[in-house]
């Protein structure tokens, strides 16, 4: 396995020399590569890290002289990346947070992985990333990453195999979990590709005389292979957060994508909410999850209690409870479990009490969580007020530029429109699980930055130049 591992990083290198945009597209389609872990002079590290880590040495030795000489004449950094002031107090926050952890190996390790890494990969991105159609390099490396995660999950599903967990492995509870080591993390990693696979498809049914071009029609048949294994994969992960962020990341992007498909969603829209609302038996099911009222939403609000609780009476409000110090903190707020109410039930609380039986099929151990599974509390617990509020900071203003450049005739509405679906998924899905705090998914976070900021910089070089640089 060593051996591999230095074969592999020794080719990494060499393309990084001599093909550093190729040797990104790889580490993009290979960003489940961090599972592979291993210890260089006793630094535990993972092969998607030393990806990163190549990548951007080659691309400092390259440039040093150029990066010194506009340091010393502050020329272009201030336009240079759109974030960087966002990135600056993000940073700062984050070493906040480690020095509350008393700066424990496992905060050391998160600010590494979490944050330094995806955020130099941020610079790659936008220095490297500016030619004709290279928006469309990434998402097709990241398609056939979702292609190949999707198809071992696929796998799963019909054979069981490769699922070394028990429960989720039988038949009738089977839970698909791909490269990863549990279901939802199929769901936080595909979701977003989607979207931007979606915006792919959609420039593809754009081109003219599209069905005369075979290459045009391999690529459409590959992404909508891609799309649908997805789809089903996160089906088989059982992994409704991504379904439900899905649906809404979808009608945001039809929303703002033309007149008629706005029309469209809108009357869609209506039409789920008059059901939603309508209280028929084919809309509990629905409104017991969106309500939060069945067993994994009734898990969720417990967890979500004690968090509150140790936060606040442990006066970490300000300060977080530290980088990778949630667990110890929230241990002594942890509920052992919960009893699984029954809303349809008038008669639940009487049979828990008086039925032993009843009580203890009601009866949910809870375990406790690394992070809170819930995005806002997740960065508040980590990183502390400050860290939450540059979140925000950053998220409202992604929010915000796309909208602005989805209104220049000038700019790629596309990718806009793919940018905003994608985060759309992560913020939603974000609102039951831990959409940032693992590798790949903190640089998935943060390719949507980088992407996003080519596209502001280009914007701000004014309308000739994003002309030439965008199909």
């Amino acid at each position: 396995m060593e051996i591999l591992i230095i074969i592999y990083l020794s080719l990494y290198l060499a393309i990084s020399i001599y093909r550093p945009r190729l040797a990104l597209l790889l580490l993009f389609f290979s960003l489940p590569s961090y599972l592979i872990r291993f210890t260089l002079l006793s630094l535990p590290l993972t092969l998607l890290e030393l990806q990163i880590v190549i990548s951007f040495l080659v691309w400092l030795v390259g440039n040093y002289k150029n990066l010194y000489k506009n340091l010393k004449t502050k020329k272009n950094i201030n336009n240079q990346y759109p974030f960087q002031n966002e990135i600056i107090f993000w940073l700062l926050s984050v070493l906040l947070a480690v020095a509350v952890s008393n700066f424990s190996s496992s905060s050391l390790g998160i600010l590494k992985a979490y944050f330094l890494e995806p955020i130099m990969l941020y610079i790659l991105i936008v220095n490297y990333f500016f030619k004709k159609n290279d928006w469309k390099k990434i998402i097709w490396s990241l398609t056939f990453s979702a292609l190949a995660v999707s198809l071992v999950a696929i796998y799963q599903y019909f054979t069981g195999n490769f699922i070394f967990n028990d429960f989720w492995a039988r038949e009738e509870t089977r839970r698909v979990v791909s490269f990863f080591g549990y279901p939802n993390a199929v769901g936080l990693y595909l979701a977003p590709i989607f979207m931007l696979s979606f915006s792919l498809l959609i420039d593809y049914f754009k081109k003219e005389k599209l069905f005369n071009n075979l290459n045009y029609i391999l690529g459409l048949i590959v992404i909508i292979f891609s799309m649908i294994t997805s789809i089903s994969a996160i089906y088989f992960a059982k992994s409704e957060g991504a379904l439900i962020a899905l649906t809404v990341a979808t009608v945001v992007f039809l929303f703002f994508y033309n007149k008629k498909t706005r029309l469209l969603t809108s009357s869609i829209v209506v039409i789920f909410l008059i059901i939603l609302f309508s209280n028929t038996s084919y809309t509990e099911n629905l409104k017991s999850k969106l309500y939060l009222q069945d067993k994994s939403g009734q898990i969720r609000l417990a967890q979500w209690s004690e968090t509150w609780k140790m936060m606040s009476e442990e006066r970490l409000l300000i300060s977080g409870a530290g980088l990778s110090n949630y667990q110890k903190s929230v241990k002594p707020y942890h509920q052992e479990g919960i009893f699984i109410k029954d809303y349809n039930d008038s008669k639940w609380l009487n049979k828990v009490m008086f039925n032993d039986e009843f009580r203890k099929k009601s009866w949910q151990p809870l375990e406790i969580y690394l992070y809170p599974h819930n995005i806002f509390l997740n960065f508040w617990v980590e990183l502390g007020l400050l860290g939450l509020v540059v979140y925000l900071i950053i998220t409202i203003k992604f929010f915000s530029k796309l909208l602005i450049l989805l209104k220049k005739r000038y700019t790629n509405k596309l990718l806009n429109l793919g940018l905003l679906a994608s985060m759309t998924t992560i913020i939603v899905h974000g609102l039951v699980d831990v959409p940032y705090f693992k590798n790949d998914l903190s640089i998935l976070f943060w390719l949507l930055l980088s992407l996003l900021s080519i596209n502001i910089i280009k914007h701000n070089n004014g309308k000739n130049a994003a002309d030439k640089s965008y199909s």
